[in-house]
């Protein structure tokens, strides 16, 4: 009676012990989950494309913030000296991989480690931002996607908008070096067209109505490259030139939506996507070095017609019978 007992109560213990190992096995630690620091420039619509266009294909590839990673996020707010803190923050508390977004945030990570795997995005040439070695094979510990922006094509959109255009004020952050290797592109293809550059750099927001009316009266349009500083700013950008009915060409469809009537330009969503498939790479173990820097094949072309309306603009119907129609978001 009592050996029934002792066996019965062993038969529980080890039952219950069995469950716990289970429980346990089932359970992941802190330690067990690899941590993605997010370090964005500032925010704006096609950076914060970007990253919901990350932590999606992340998810696809199984990889859940709070289940089998952590994703710790940090911004900016369009500050370089900020950058290059949150980025040595990052680096210092040993992340396994840092998701860098726009030009600065890339180049303030790897200022802050050559060690720790970086994959960018929304980066429009990182070997001329000294990020990678080369662009088939990155050569360093940075990878991803560049968001190298179709300018002759933007030039091309420009001329198609405005026949009897001759000058094209580009307004652009001087700092930037993304913005800098777009004006020389939209220089040379502007060339081409028999079009005429007035370069307008900036280096605050501040800046942007003196800019702007600074040269509306020599200027038929104004284009605005993928610039970070002028993207977050597109309504005081849009409000300086709406005054005196002034189009605007932008990079990108979020600038189109907040203060531009049309563009021709990649998908931030997607860009964002296909840095998180990068990233799954990385983190099942592959090294950034032999991986490329990849770009989007694919473009759109998009219409404000609210706001081509607003400056007495009409769209010619050959842009019209191609291009979707988009909402301002002001």
């Amino acid at each position: 009676m009592k050996a029934s007992k002792v066996l019965k109560g062993l038969g529980v213990g080890m039952i219950c012990c069995y469950c716990s190992f289970l429980a346990g096995c089932s359970q992941k630690t802190d330690s067990d989950m690899k941590t993605i620091g997010v370090l964005q420039y500032t925010e704006h619509a096609a950076l914060d494309a970007s990253y919901e266009g990350f932590i999606a294909a992340l998810e696809d590839e199984g990889y859940v913030d709070g289940d089998n990673i952590h994703i710790e996020f940090k911004n900016a707010q369009g500050q370089n000296p900020t950058a290059q803190t949150i980025a040595s923050q990052l680096v210092n508390s040993n992340v396994d991989l840092v998701f860098a977004i726009a030009t600065p945030a890339a180049q303030a990570a790897y200022n802050a480690t050559k060690d720790i795997p970086i994959v960018i995005t929304a980066v429009t040439d990182p070997v001329e931002s000294g990020l990678t070695k080369a662009w088939d094979v990155s050569g360093t510990n940075v990878t991803g996607t560049s968001d190298l922006t179709p300018v002759a094509k933007q030039m091309e959109l420009i001329q198609e908008l405005l026949p009897e255009a001759k000058t094209v004020g580009i307004l652009y952050t001087t700092s930037e070096v993304n913005s800098e290797i777009q004006v020389a592109l939209a220089e040379e293809a502007a060339a081409k067209l028999g079009l005429d550059i007035i370069k307008v750099g900036i280096t605050s927001v501040n800046e942007i109505p003196n800019a702007i009316a600074s040269v509306v009266d020599k200027v038929d349009v104004i284009y605005t490259p993928t610039d970070n500083l002028v993207s977050s700013s597109m309504p005081v950008v849009w409000n300086a030139c709406l005054e005196k009915k002034i189009p605007v060409v932008t990079g990108e469809e979020g600038m189109a939506k907040k203060g531009g009537v049309a563009t021709e330009g990649i998908d931030y969503f997607q860009l964002g996507y296909e840095t998180g498939l990068m990233a799954a790479e990385v983190l099942e173990g592959k090294d950034p070095s032999t991986m490329p820097v990849k770009t989007l094949e694919n473009t759109s072309l998009v219409v404000n017609q609210e706001h081509a309306d607003a400056i007495g603009l009409t769209i010619p119907d050959s842009i019209l019978e191609r291009a979707e129609i988009v909402t301002s978001e002001e």
